[in-house]
């Protein structure tokens, strides 16, 4: 279950509850995936260069949010206004890797990052996913100019060996303040359609329905069905279309849409694939905006997926665990094991990580696999992890293993207890965890001859 958020939040800060927004509290299973493409994020200089050193506030917000629920922020990439976002659960980090992030711009002929695109690429479960983030020209005129800049951005090539093209990976999201306008109608006509929820009205008008018609780079992208107003331009706080002297006429800017490169070669060829052949498939649960959030003059769109995938690897390449049970009292070991093909590494690291981490950087403590291991044979290795470097008060953790050459985690616990420090808390240990410690120390005395 992948749930796709696009919001032009015009330099806003976060509102105090997205719980809609993100189905929060939507009956039946959690999500798997989170991804979230903001626009107009505050892209001042000193809020710009801040945010190059820190998380921004809107990254911050959404971590604070997900994390507890479960979720890591897998990768995050940050061009001026454009933001882009990738949450996942953990119970599928093993089986994400090749990640790759890239960004172009478009503006000022390239040479301003106030639009353009941002994407982030990975392998999931060994099927290739790419999600991009876009804001394209704005006004009535510069349809050209949109898809001219499109084109351009999905000619972008990742660094790196191996990692295919952008409209070569398996599933492409492409979504954004896409800038699309209704041409021709004039204002009043297209109010009162809305007002009179007609909006089939309006759509053989809308500019990026014209345009599949049309470029072929376009026809292969699928969209749901615009069945709800269009998102822009709102007045602030309020789901009343623009009243400035301006007055701009309404439009679907905010647009998610994706691509299956195995359906496109379908349609290529005169014979189907069987259903043995397809294995992923891209299914649209929901498609909606969301009229109760205000804090810009657009209002955000989320798409609700089903991915369907036939799961080309099925193993972590590292399995691991706490040896034994675990006390901020003592040093502790780790024990793990590889699969065969794992091309491990000596910059290689196992993370001790609260439940509730926000992502890769927010361990507690890590411990290097080569300069720390104290035992090896052919099935499981052991690394220890020094007790000074645990907290005291001890709670709920879990550690995961991350690959320098793969860049990514490849594998996770399950979560685990540490005990407190209870010296330090001034509890007394009991008799019976007394001779549980004297046995730790005899068998890590034999364990060094």
């Amino acid at each position: 279950r992948l749930h796709v958020v696009t919001w032009n939040v015009g330099t806003a800060s976060p509102p105090p509850d997205v719980t809609a927004l993100l189905h929060l509290d939507s009956p039946g299973p959690a999500m798997d995936m989170y991804v979230i493409g903001l626009q107009e994020v505050n892209s001042g200089v000193i809020n710009f260069l801040s945010d190059l050193a820190f998380d921004d506030p809107w990254s911050i917000f959404f971590m604070s949010v997900l994390s507890p629920l479960g979720y890591m922020k897998l990768s995050s990439i940050r061009m001026q206004g454009l933001l882009l976002l990738v949450f996942v659960k953990h119970v599928h980090l093993p089986f994400i890797r090749d990640i790759h992030t890239h960004y172009i711009r478009t503006g000022l002929y390239g040479y301003w990052g106030n639009k353009g695109g941002v994407t982030v690429r990975l392998s999931l479960y060994g099927h290739t996913i790419c999600f991009m983030n876009c804001h394209l020209p704005a006004h009535m005129e510069n349809t050209e100019q949109r898809l001219d800049d499109f084109e351009k951005i999905l000619e972008m090539q990742f660094a790196g060996e191996n990692i295919p093209s952008t409209l070569d990976h398996d599933v492409l999201f492409w979504f954004g303040d896409l800038n699309f306008r209704i041409a021709d109608y004039g204002i009043h006509f297209v109010r009162e359609s809305i007002n009179n929820k007609r909006y089939s009205l309006l759509w053989e008008k809308d500019q990026l329905n014209m345009a599949k018609k049309k470029e072929a780079f376009l026809q292969d992208f699928t969209e749901g069905p615009l069945q709800f107003k269009p998102t822009y331009k709102f007045d602030l706080y309020s789901d009343v279309y623009d009243t400035s002297e301006k007055k701009r006429k309404p439009a679907w800017t905010d647009r998610i849409l994706w691509r299956v490169k195995n359906l496109c070669q379908q349609a290529s060829k005169e014979g189907e694939f069987s259903e043995e052949e397809q294995t992923i498939s891209v299914t649209l649960n929901n498609y909606i905006s969301h009229m109760s959030y205000g804090i810009s003059d657009h209002k955000p769109v989320t798409g609700t997926f089903a991915l369907e995938l036939k799961p080309l690897l099925s193993e972590p390449l590292v399995t691991l665990s706490p040896d034994g049970e675990w006390s901020a009292e003592r040093d502790v070991l780790i024990s793990y094991s590889a699969l065969p093909e794992f091309p491990s590494s000596a910059w290689d690291w196992i993370g001790l990580f609260k439940v509730a981490f926000r992502d890769m950087n927010d361990y507690v403590t890590y411990a290097w696999v080569e300069d720390d291991e104290v035992s090896s044979s052919q099935d499981s290795k052991q690394v220890y992890m020094s007790a000074a470097e645990i907290p005291d008060p001890g709670g709920e953790f879990l550690l995961c293993y991350y690959s320098n050459n793969l860049q990514s985690i490849v594998g996770i616990s399950q979560p685990f207890q540490i005990q407190p420090n209870r010296t330090l808390l001034g509890e007394n240990p009991t008799q019976e965890e007394n001779s549980w410690m004297q046995k730790q120390d005899n068998l890590e005395s034999h364990n060094e001859f």
